[in-house]
């Protein structure tokens, strides 16, 4: 079970959340705490289990075991109500006018109607939805019916936001746009969490990312944090050298060749000056750095081969 630091209970938490489809494991013990004012990624591949914990977090569906708090407690329908979802498929009404739409939505969830109205035309107008305001949805590119989408999860104003998928379709401009709502409602306190598989986008946006893994947590902390436990890289780009130079060198794993570079994985201990040493002894070397791993290498070596 996670351990709640006294200073951040006003998180999310997902603790020890399991939930199988017969002998498929769609969660397994999955724990992790999106923290307020967090923008926490939640990655892996088709079928991780990403979906299906949220859907446990907004009650979609019921957890076999495990917990979900927010601010301490447990989760039930009148907390719920106050968060914002947008699930991957999308759930709007197809017929409905874009403004109507929100409108209703901003009223389930308690927004009288002069309010309901003003949220929904701020968010129309701060989505790029003006011009599509009074058209049905149905006739709307794809792109747009996900701002619309993005529109409804934001439309009340929610205490928690939980995401997934949510940059699927916009265009490079809709994505600059959306991230910059995502930061200042998790800078107005606002835990967000959401999944994509744009992992450079996560990368740059999160302030931490946990990766799933056939339903279990394979490694979750900020991308600093992963590349400190994924060991230190080097890259050496020794023209020279023979090909296959550095393999079976002590301690080290070979985990990348490109245009004549070569990137090892040093194990806890080594000295890379020895490697250095070792891709000295094959002639000049006109590069030796240490490598930051992108958050697509984090992930690669965390999942290895499965999905």
């Amino acid at each position: 079970m996670l351990e709640i630091d006294a200073l951040e209970i006003d998180a999310l938490e997902i603790d020890g959340v399991c939930k199988r489809y017969g002998d498929v494991a769609a969660c397994d013990q999955v724990s992790f705490q999106v923290r307020a004012g967090e923008l926490f990624g939640f990655v892996g591949g088709n079928g991780a289990g990403k979906t299906t914990t949220m859907r446990v977090v907004l009650g979609v569906v019921a957890a076999d075991a495990g917990e979900v708090r927010w601010a301490g407690a447990p989760l039930d329908h009148a907390t719920r109500r106050r968060f914002g979802y947008l699930p991957e498929e999308r759930g709007l009404y197809p017929r409905m006018r874009v403004l109507d739409q929100l409108v209703y939505l901003a009223e389930l969830h308690g927004f009288g109607v002069n309010q309901a109205h003003r949220a929904a035309e701020d968010w129309i107008a701060r989505l790029g939805l003006r011009e599509h305001r009074d058209a049905e949805v149905q006739r709307l590119s794809l792109g747009n019916q996900q701002r619309v989408q993005l529109a409804a999860a934001l439309v009340h104003d929610p205490e928690v936001l939980v995401l997934d998928e949510p940059f699927s379709g916009l265009d490079p401009l809709a994505v600059d746009v959306l991230a910059a709502v995502l930061r200042e409602r998790a800078g107005a306190g606002v835990p967000v969490l959401f999944s994509s598989h744009q992992l450079d986008l996560v990368e740059r946006l999160c302030d931490r990312v946990g990766i799933i893994q056939r339903g279990r947590m394979v490694a979750c902390g900020t991308v600093d944090e992963l590349r400190a436990g994924s060991g230190t890289t080097v890259v050496v780009h020794a023209p020279g050298a023979a090909p296959g130079w550095a393999d079976g060198l002590a301690g080290t794993t070979v985990v990348g060749v490109h245009n004549g570079r070569v990137r090892l994985r040093l194990a806890d201990g080594v000295d890379d000056q020895a490697v250095l040493a070792a891709a000295l002894a094959t002639g000049p070397v006109r590069e030796f750095s240490h490598h930051r791993p992108s958050l697509v290498e984090l992930y690669r070596d965390a999942v290895g081969d499965g999905s």
